[in-house]
């Protein structure tokens, strides 16, 4: 099997693989038909509104996501994870039917969306975190990638289906299906084979345990850079479902389909992106600084695009850059962190990354609907571009980080940091050590000849 697949030749891996597949599709699905119910079908529905709906969804993070880490580490992960993927699919349901019996107002999509972000709280640390239990972990880079692909490979499918089913049967019907796609993950769940996996170690209940995954982070100046870069980009440049809505509906005139087939293109890159994730072997910060970069870049020029064509094309470099930082962050926490402190660390990160969507989204929101569209879109390749920039520039003085250019024979650049200077006290330490033991043999078969 090629390094890319490598980790489904575990059963586990390859039956959740397999599971969270559909479930992602559903969950797409229910993303496209939420934002399009909101802002084009109820009647108090604007693109501010869908903001204040996505803020809703991942507030939560904000408040439980702590605590929801601390569960990660205190309970069994598999069962957790039923109980969360279960209560999704009964939101799901719920709303679906309030849409089709035509009850559905926007307050009501207001509380679902909250309450739907109570269970993702939970949900995201347990989800991160047992990968790891289905793989060894020196396979781990390579489950965290395909984990990727799974997503995104969803997000190619589900958006255009959505589309196309909105416009022929209405909304409604999406939010039932994506209740019934969770029912692939809680089946695949139960079908594992326990005593394959790598139970990782329960953190026993006491006092000051989220205080205590705090103050690690604290001290993992590596860490922090990765917050706050994810941070601010998935702040202001990764609200696609409010951007794509608004342009695809007041900068170019489309509609549903047409705001379904954006998110399906921008899946491209971002499948492309995991594929070559799932590749590598050892990511590092210098990786999601220079990805979020890229993807300001990026997400500038397709602010200015004159047509929904070439808008639509340059979602593909935005989809790659944007999955390569995500991806890269993901992995360098996850494998840089003790295990009995992985949940509390996973969730911090997924509170950073996914909880300061509130905080961005209505601001994005109310750009669009101030300043246009296309600022909703360029306020986030500003921001981006700034936080990798001014990343950069601290790790290189606080680090203590060199880049040297060669021209000759390959021309490349190589960065040297402290990373790479550890390595190479390891080796030299590893020589002088061999060098020691080699003598005191030397030494003693010239005592024993004498």
């Amino acid at each position: 099997m090629s390094r890319t697949f490598y980790s489904l030749r575990y059963f586990n891996y390859r039956l959740w693989f397999i599971g969270a597949l559909v479930a992602n599709v559903g969950t797409w699905m229910q993303r496209v038909a939420q934002d399009w119910l909101v802002l084009a079908i109820l009647p108090d529905g604007s693109g501010f509104a869908v903001g204040i709906v996505t803020g809703l969804q991942f507030l939560p993070m904000l408040l439980l996501s702590p605590y929801a880490g601390l569960l990660a580490d205190r309970l069994d992960r598999r069962k957790l994870l039923i109980a969360t993927q279960g209560s999704m699919g009964v939101l799901a349901a719920a709303l679906g039917a309030l849409v089709l019996l035509d009850a559905a107002e926007l307050w009501h999509v207001y509380i679902f969306a909250f309450l739907l972000g109570v269970v993702a709280a939970v949900d995201s640390p347990v989800r991160q975190t047992f990968v790891a239990e289905m793989v060894p972990a020196g396979d781990l880079p390579n489950a965290v990638g395909l984990n990727s692909t799974s997503f995104n490979a969803a997000r190619l499918i589900g958006p255009g289906v959505a589309g196309l089913l909105i416009a022929a049967v209405g909304p409604g019907w999406i939010f039932i299906i994506n209740a019934v796609s969770f029912g692939a993950t809680i089946f695949s769940l139960t079908l594992m084979r326990t005593r394959e996996l790598h139970e990782m170690p329960h953190t026993a209940r006491g006092k000051g345990q989220v205080r205590e995954g705090i103050a690690y982070v604290r001290r993992r100046s590596d860490i922090l850079i990765i917050l706050v870069v994810v941070g601010v980009v998935g702040a202001f440049g990764l609200n696609f479902q409010l951007t794509s809505a608004v342009m695809a509906a007041d900068a170019f005139g489309k509609g549903a389909g047409e705001y379904g087939v954006l998110g399906s293109i921008l899946a491209i890159g971002s499948l492309t992106g995991a594929l070559l994730a799932a590749r590598r072997k050892h990511p590092r910060v210098r990786l999601v600084v220079g990805a979020a970069l890229a993807f300001g870049v990026a997400m500038g020029v397709q602010a200015v695009m004159p047509t929904y064509e070439l808008y639509a094309v340059m979602c593909i470099p935005v989809g790659l850059f944007s999955l390569t930082m995500m991806t890269a962050a993901n992995t360098t926490v996850q494998m840089s962190t003790e295990p009995a402190m992985r949940g509390r660390v996973m969730s911090l990160y997924m509170m950073v990354f996914l909880g300061t969507t509130p905080l961005g989204a209505p601001i994005v929101g109310w750009i669009a609907e101030a300043w246009g569209p296309r600022w909703s879109v360029g306020v986030g390749a500003i921001a981006s571009v700034l936080v990798a920039v001014v990343a950069a520039v601290w790790a290189k003085r606080s680090w203590h980080v060199r880049v040297h250019y060669s021209l000759l024979h390959r021309p490349h650049f190589v960065l040297d940091g402290p990373t790479e200077r550890h390595a190479r006290e390891a080796v030299r330490m590893e020589r002088e050590n061999a060098k020691a033991t080699l003598a005191a043999q030397e030494a003693r078969q010239g005592s024993e000849t004498a």
